[in-house]
Parts: structure tokens; sequence; C-alpha cells
């Protein structure tokens, strides 16, 4: 049985809390393991605190697809170094976790959705990606369904197993030398004439004078404390994990309405594609303005609820400011672990077995749901935090942290350690939310 890491998952990473490091990071998943990884790799003492369990939340919880396909263009070269570093990872870690190079087909029902991949085909050209377009007659021959006219295809994306990856590359980063303790909540930064000097944890404190937030749906929530702003919001993705099904496509498969990726163990996770569940709180309405044109975009893509539940990020009643030695939301809520939409579930599964009605009946054995952290333009934000100097921010990956990931952690190493990140990062800087450029929308698909 299939099923996302949660607060009841075995504690494996509980180190003592040392008095002081070169760089602390904030955060358990992909992006902060790496980057801790990374900054392990320049022989600097790193600790990776986590408020409940390594990849417990969206990075054990996504669909496991490791892209290119679809990316915005300034994430492309950063997602092919992660790609390099996925293979590499896999064979440091010692550990079989599902990566394979299947593919990524995203396919088209009409006219308007082939041309509107072939837009980015541009993109995949500029980059010296393998994406092309295949029609009718080539997608049924790799893909057997009678559902689609055609598709755009990169066959060099690959897939893994995000429950078993990430906890692999924190494992490997131990040996490295990277000190990782699980269930420990950073409560604050603590500054010095200015500058970031330590955190304050739930366990003691620890000095250091390089700290990384890579907090996922959490970083705008410990910002707020400090007295910043970031228009981060989250949304509901649930996903389901069918019994096993024989294999009608090696890679990752999405159209307008459903997404599917054949497991190692043989079963399918499925998702749809056509919609996620955004719950209101006080958060989005302040950053309503800066969501405007992303909305505007895809009106339907999301459905609403009045309410996030007690405990989550921007809940009405979650606390937006608390002292270093009281008991913070990260530690009320150690894992965001929203129930899925099983409305969604049924929807999803039935557009499956319709597609493929050669599988026969196609039944769930579990469902899930997490929590995307997303950005106003769909793009992360990876970039030192002007107002609290020492800290470097991590977080809005927008759906598209897992396979990004790798490669995420390693420019933000090379920020931490003053060193040029080796890639033109306007496009993921702090303030452009804040320094009057207009919003723009990346492909998004």
């Amino acid at each position: 049985m299939i099923f996302p890491i949660h607060d009841k998952s075995p504690i494996e990473h509980d180190a003592p809390l040392p008095v002081a490091a070169d760089c602390v990071v904030i955060g358990g998943g992909v992006v902060g393991v790496m980057t801790a990884w990374e900054l392990a790799r320049k022989n600097l003492r790193v600790v990776l605190l986590e408020k409940g369990r390594v990849a417990g939340e969206q990075s054990s919880r996504n669909w496991g697809w490791i892209r290119a396909q679809g990316r915005d263009p300034a994430e492309l070269p950063i997602v092919l170094e992660a790609q390099t570093m996925w293979r590499e990872m896999a064979e440091e870690a010692g550990e079989n976790i599902g990566l394979r190079q299947g593919g990524t087909a995203y396919m088209a029902r009409t006219e308007d959705e082939m041309q509107a991949y072939e837009k980015w085909i541009g993109y995949a050209r500029d980059v010296g990606l393998d994406t092309r377009m295949v029609t009718l007659g080539e997608v049924g021959k790799f893909i057997p369904s009678k559902r689609w006219i055609g598709a755009m295809y990169t066959p060099s994306d690959m897939k893994a197993e995000p429950w078993k990856a990430v906890p692999a590359m924190a494992r490997a980063a131990v040996r490295a030398g990277v000190t990782i303790i699980e269930n420990c909540a950073v409560r604050g930064l603590d500054m010095a004439t200015g500058k970031v000097a330590g955190v304050a944890t739930e366990k003691g404190r620890i000095r250091a004078d390089a700290v990384v937030l890579a907090g996922g749906a959490w970083s705008s929530l410990f910002l707020r404390k400090h007295g910043v702003s970031v228009p981060q919001l989250s949304v509901r993705a649930t996903v389901s994990a069918t019994k096993p099904l024989p294999e009608v496509f090696a890679g990752g498969g999405v159209d307008d309405e459903f997404a599917f990726r054949h497991r190692a163990d043989g079963g399918y996770s499925l998702a749809a594609s056509d919609n996620h569940t955004f719950f209101i709180g006080p958060d989005a309405f302040r950053a309503l303005p800066k969501y405007l044109k992303q909305l505007a975009a895809d009106p339907k893509g999301n459905s609403y609820r009045p309410t996030a539940p007690k405990g989550f990020p921007d809940a009405w009643t979650t606390q937006r400011k608390w002292a270093d030695d009281e008991v913070t939301p990260f530690e009320r809520m150690r894992i965001l672990n929203p129930a899925p939409d099983m409305e969604r579930v049924e929807l999803t599964r039935a557009r499956f077995e319709r597609a493929f009605p050669q599988l026969g009946k196609v039944e769930i054995a579990t469902a899930w749901a997490g929590m995307i952290d997303t950005m106003p333009d769909v793009v992360p934000i990876i970039d030192h935090v002007p107002m609290l100097p020492g800290l470097t921010l991590a977080t809005g990956m927008s759906g598209h942290g897992f396979g990004i990931g790798p490669g995420v952690g390693r420019v933000t190493a090379r920020l931490v350690a003053g060193e040029d990140p080796q890639y033109d990062l306007t496009r993921f800087r702090f303030d452009r939310f804040s320094d009057g450029s207009p919003i723009e929308l990346g492909p998004s698909l």
C-alpha cells in the first residue's frame, strides 16, 4: 500500500541540537534536503531542522514527475541540471528510488491544444531539449487510446517515487555530514546588529550567520512573524493510487482533465489536472491583487472553500505572531495533511478508465492530498531576503518542486556560500512583487 509520509511515521533523524552551525536550513522537503547536502559538499557545518518528518508534506505527496517539459523558460536551465543530478543522486544514495526515464506527454484533444503546445517548442529548442510534437498515429503507438489527436512529448523526462526518493536523499546528506533533526520546529530567527545570528527552536537555540528558509506552504507564515510579506498561497491537490494494472505508458501523461503515472509497484498515480481546491483566508485576501492575472488566465482551474481547516497556514484562526518561548503553529501541526477530495478521486478514476478501457476495472487502493505552495507568476523565489540579511529564501515551487528541487538546492547553496549562482536569477528575485514590476505569467503547462 502506498502512503505519503505522515506524523505517525517513525522519526528517523533525531541528532542532538548543535550549539552552532555555518548554516541552518529550515524545512525537510526536497529543496531543503538538497540545499543542505550541497552546502555540506562545500565543507560547511549544516543543520537541517524539520518541524515534522523529512518529506512529510508535498515532497512525498506529488505526482513523482521529473520534467523539463512545460517549464517556465527561466527554469529550464536549472531543470536540466537537476535531471543530471537525479541520476547522480540515485547512484550515490545507493537505494532504489524508482528513477526511470519514460518521458512526459501532454496529450491534446483539440487542435487549439496542439497549437498551444507548439508555442512552447521554441523554448525547448533554445536549450537543446528533445521535445517534439506527435500526431494521432504516433501518439497511439506509445499511449494506446483513441482519446487524443496528438501530444507534446519529451522523451528525456523522468519519474521517481517521491516517498522513497527524498528520504534517501536525506540519508545521503547525513552521510555527507549534514545534521538533520526531525520534530524540531524553528520558532524564529535570532537577529543581532540587524543581521541573522541564528535560530530559536523548540529545543533550544543554534548560532549561525546564514539561514535558508525552504518551508514550503509554511514559508509565508514564518516570514510574517518577522514583518516580511510575500504573496505566497497554497492550493490543495488530491492524488489517488490504483491497484496494480498493466503499463500503458512508461512516463507521465496529462490532458485537460487528468494526469497519470505508472508507479514502480504496478499501480498508477492519478490526479485531476483541471481543478485544485483553494482555501480562502486572510493571506488570500491580502494577496488577491497579485493573483488576478493568474485567476483570469484559468478561471475554472480552482474550486473555492470559504475557510481553511483549523491549523492550516492561512486558516482564519492561525496565530500570526508569537514569542520564541511559545508553542507555535508549526508545532501544533507537525505535518500539513489535508483530506483528499474523494469526489474528485472518483471522477478522475472514471475518466482514466474510459480513456483506457483495455485495462478493465480500475480500483483505487488509497488517496491523499497535499498543499502546493504557489506564487502569482507560478515560479519560485530563490533569493536573499533584503530585510533580513543572512536569510536566503527558496519557496513557492508552484507544483514543480520535486523535479527541479535538486537544481534549486544547488543554486541556493551557491547563494549562501557567496558564489556565482551560474544562472540568471532575475525571474526568481524576492522583490519582483513589490518593485512595481508587472506580473508575468509563465507557460504554466
